[in-house]
C-alpha cells in the first residue's frame, strides 16, 4: 500500500511540475494564441522569447510579460531553465531552429511544416528519437472539436461507407501576413506550405490513412508574385477508392471555409470550421433529416499544449506528432510537384 501511494504521488507531482517555455520566433500567432495556451496550462510558463530583431523581441516580451528576450537562438538554448520550444519563425527557419532546439535537449512544439524537404524532417523525428526529446507539429484542425466531432462520425459510421470528401480551405490572407508568405519563395512562401499541409494532416486524421495519388493545379489569382502560387486545387485518391477535392486560397475573401464528407448513408457538413478560432457548426445530414452536432468550443491551441506537455511528462503523446509534420509535408510537397510537372504524383506507402 505504501510504495503504491508513494508512486500515486510522484505521477501527481510529475502532473503539475513546471515546462518552462522558450518562444523562437516573435509571431503572430504566438502572441494571439499560443503564449495564452501555454500559460493556461498549470504546468505552463513562458521564460523567453527569441527574434533576429532584438527590438521586436523584446516589444513581444514586454506585451506579454514575458521576462527574457534575445536575439540569438543559440543563447536562449543555453538558458537551463528551459524545458521547451514553441518555433514559430518563417518556414526555411523551422529546421535549423528545431535542430538547435533538440541537440540542447530541449522539447520541440514546431509550427508547420517542419522543414521545406521531407527527408529533412525526418532527420528531425530520427533526432529527437536519439536525444530523447518530444518532438511534435502544431497541427492544429485536429484539435478543434469540430473535427473532432467529424472524425468520431466517420468512425462510428454515420454517413455508411466514405466514398469522397470535399474541403474548402479558401481565404483571405490578412494584410499583416502578407509579407513572406506572398513573396519569398525561398522562406517556403505560397498557399501550398501554409493551407495544403494542413489538409494533408486533417485527411489522415478523418481516415486514419494516406492517399495514393494526388493531382493538383495552381495559380496565382491575386497580385503577388507569378512565381508563388496564392491559390491551388487539388484531387487526391485515398484507399477504399475515396476521392478527395481540396481548394486552398489567400484571395478569397467572402467564401465559407469548411468540409463536407460524404457517404453511402449521409453527408457531415463542417461549415465555417477551417480556422484558428473556436467557431462553426456541424452537421448530420441523413435520411432521417438534419441533426445538429453539440460542440464544446474549446480553444483548440490549449488541447495541443496539453497533449504536448502530457507527452513530456509520460502521461501520454503528442496530438500531432513530428512523424504526422512528416507525412503532412510529404503531401503538400505532392501537390506542389504535380502543380508543377502536370503529373499525378504516386505516393509511397512508408
Amino acid at each position: 500500500m505504501r510504495l503504491a501511494a508513494t508512486a500515486r504521488c510522484r505521477r501527481i507531482k510529475s502532473m503539475h511540475e513546471t515546462v518552462t517555455w522558450g518562444l523562437i520566433g516573435a509571431s503572430t500567432i504566438a502572441r494571439e494564441w499560443m503564449v495564452d495556451a501555454i500559460r493556461k496550462h498549470p504546468s505552463g510558463a513562458v521564460r523567453s522569447i527569441v527574434s533576429a530583431d532584438l527590438e521586436r523581441a523584446t516589444s513581444f516580451a514586454q506585451q506579454k510579460g514575458i521576462p527574457n528576450a534575445y536575439d540569438s537562438v543559440a543563447e536562449m538554448l543555453a538558458d537551463p531553465e528551459i524545458t521547451a520550444v514553441y518555433i514559430s519563425t518563417t518556414n526555411d527557419r523551422h529546421l535549423p531552429d528545431a535542430l538547435a532546439a533538440i541537440k540542447a535537449g530541449k522539447h520541440v512544439l514546431c509550427e508547420k511544416p517542419l522543414a521545406l524537404e521531407a527527408s529533412e524532417a525526418q532527420t528531425l523525428v530520427d533526432m529527437a528519437s536519439n536525444k530523447g526529446v518530444v518532438l511534435a507539429t502544431n497541427h492544429h484542425l485536429r484539435n478543434m472539436d469540430s473535427h473532432r466531432a467529424i472524425k468520431r462520425l466517420i468512425d462510428q459510421g454515420a454517413v455508411g461507407k466514405v466514398n469522397s470528401i470535399r474541403l474548402f480551405h479558401a481565404g483571405e490572407l490578412p494584410e499583416s501576413l502578407k509579407t513572406w508568405r506572398l513573396h519569398d519563395k525561398a522562406a517556403g512562401a505560397g498557399v501550398i506550405y501554409d493551407i495544403t499541409v494542413h489538409n494533408g494532416d486533417l485527411l489522415r486524421f478523418y481516415l486514419g490513412a494516406n492517399p495514393t495519388k494526388i493531382s493538383a493545379i495552381a495559380a496565382t489569382s491575386g497580385s503577388g508574385p507569378r512565381h508563388i502560387e496564392d491559390s491551388v486545387m487539388s484531387i487526391w485518391e485515398f484507399p477504399g477508392d475515396i476521392l478527395v477535392q481540396c481548394h486552398d486560397s489567400f484571395v478569397v475573401g467572402y467564401g465559407p471555409r469548411g468540409v463536407e464528407v460524404h457517404g453511402s448513408a449521409g453527408t457531415i457538413l463542417g461549415i465555417d470550421v477551417m480556422s484558428q478560432a473556436p467557431g462553426g457548426s456541424v452537421i448530420l445530414r441523413t435520411k432521417e433529416g438534419d441533426e445538429v452536432i453539440p460542440l464544446e468550443m474549446n480553444v483548440t491551441y490549449e488541447r495541443g499544449v496539453a497533449d504536448f506537455i502530457a507527452a513530456i511528462q509520460n502521461r501520454g503523446k503528442p496530438s500531432s506528432s513530428g512523424e504526422d509534420g512528416v507525412w503532412s509535408l510529404k503531401l503538400a510537397r505532392a501537390v506542389a510537384q504535380s502543380a508543377a510537372t502536370g503529373q499525378t504524383i504516386s505516393i509511397e506507402p512508408t
